[in-house]
């Protein structure tokens, strides 16, 4: 069984998991033209790599980050998200 670390539940089985997407920094709305909006929704890059993506532990609600090797399909670490490193 695949198992992932929860930051606050500890290791569960992958099946208790949902994938969220990839973290990246949302464009300024008060700035941003239609043609960068349309880049930050639709493109994406290709490349096997470390990401970091949010993950949800659903029984509990607990929303976390993951750094992912997308090569791999291996999480090296997981922790809670914080606005002040992430901003």
């Amino acid at each position: 069984m695949k198992l992932m670390h929860c930051p606050v539940n500890g290791p569960r089985s992958i099946s208790e998991f949902a994938y969220g997407g990839e973290l990246r920094a949302m464009p300024d709305p008060a700035t941003t033209d239609d043609a960068a909006w349309a880049r930050y929704v639709f493109e994406r890059r290709g490349i096997a790599e470390v990401r970091r993506e949010w993950w949800c532990h659903v029984p509990s609600g607990v929303w976390f980050i993951a750094e992912r090797d997308t090569l791999t399909d291996t999480v090296c670490r997981t922790y809670l998200y914080d606005a002040a490193v992430h901003a």
